[in-house]
């Protein structure tokens, strides 16, 4: 009887440590993740000064619950952000629906033809940006074109595409076929071969920017802008490039603008992680090649902008929606 009651005494010291120690583990792991997550917010509101413009569209009474309810994006990339006369030569739209987590990411050509209200007449949509209002009026014309409310933006110069990538180590993509591109600033050729490659900053900004060896052209550089975007936001919600926020986020605040306040970063990050297994489709606008006046346009199909717009909208409605019966009806 005295042995087992020993027995039975040390088993219990030995649950009692166990639990300890348990509990330590937790309590760390705790305090780890409560240091993080105060020194990303840190990091954000540091950088808010420079990145946060306060912008509310119209179509919204207040800001938008990230995490609940569907919302859109729309990516630019500027050429010269900071000259007034800049042109948005990488426009992407995004719908992201955190219940059904469903992404669709759609590239518009840079050349589009688009009709501006404020100046009668039709011009490219890249040109839009260069407009009084800069971003909102690209926005504006956006929303006409697609029929697509749009939430927030996000609009980075060619330095802070770069900056970003750098600053996340580089990124990896499938390069679909080998071509030579030039490199901004050196000028110098760089062959990107066929399959897998790594990329810094200088070189992913090369990657996005090819069109004339490209045998699809727009639709094959746009094409790779999703992909690198894709890359970036994966790469970027990482945790082992969150640890890095201080880097991302001064190169974040000397060359993006965006009304996404800051203190919501964190949320978009951990919103990406549960949905990046999910369903991240593409859209494609079709259309045609024309010149007109001398000057080269892309002429979407109205059917293709309904397709699109279609999807986009039901997305934003909260639905869950299946592309291959959208595209049979």
């Amino acid at each position: 009887m005295v042995k087992t009651r020993i027995v039975r005494t040390k088993k219990r010291k030995k649950k009692k440590k166990l639990r300890k120690f348990l509990l330590l583990v937790l309590l760390t792991i705790i305090g780890v993740g409560g240091y993080w997550g105060y020194d990303v917010i840190s990091s954000s509101r540091l950088a808010s000064d420079k990145i946060y413009e306060q912008y509310l569209p119209d179509h919204r009474d207040e800001d938008v619950k990230i995490s609940k309810e569907p919302f859109s994006i729309l990516l630019a990339g500027i050429e010269n952000q900071d000259g007034g006369e800049g042109r948005a030569d990488v426009l992407m739209l995004i719908t992201i629906n955190p219940k059904t987590k469903q992404i669709f990411m759609l590239s518009i050509p840079r050349d589009s033809r688009v009709y501006v209200p404020e100046k009668g007449y039709n011009t490219k949509i890249n040109h839009t940006y260069g407009y009084k209002g800069g971003i909102r009026s690209t926005i504006s014309i956006t929303e006409d074109l697609m029929d697509v409310p749009i939430d927030y933006y996000v609009t980075t110069n060619f330095d802070g595409f770069e900056d970003i990538v750098d600053s996340l180590g580089g990124i990896e993509v499938n390069v679909p076929f080998t071509f030579t591109g030039v490199l901004t600033g050196s000028h110098k050729f760089k062959t990107f071969n066929k399959g897998p490659m790594e990329l810094n900053g200088n070189e992913a900004l090369a990657y996005v920017r090819m069109r004339k060896n490209d045998p699809n052209n727009d639709k094959g550089r746009n094409e790779r802008q999703k992909q690198v975007i894709k890359a970036i936001i994966s790469k970027g919600t990482s945790f082992s490039s969150l640890v890095k926020v201080d880097d991302v986020m001064n190169d974040l605040g000397e060359n993006v603008k965006t009304n996404i306040r800051p203190s919501k970063m964190l949320q978009f990050a951990r919103l990406y992680k549960k949905i990046e297994g999910g369903q991240i489709q593409d859209l494609n606008l079709e259309g045609e090649n024309q010149t007109i006046n001398g000057a080269a346009y892309f002429i979407p199909y109205e059917s293709s902008i309904e397709e699109s717009s279609k999807i986009m909208k039901r997305s934003l409605r909260g639905e869950k929606v299946d592309i291959n019966s959208e595209a049979s009806e």
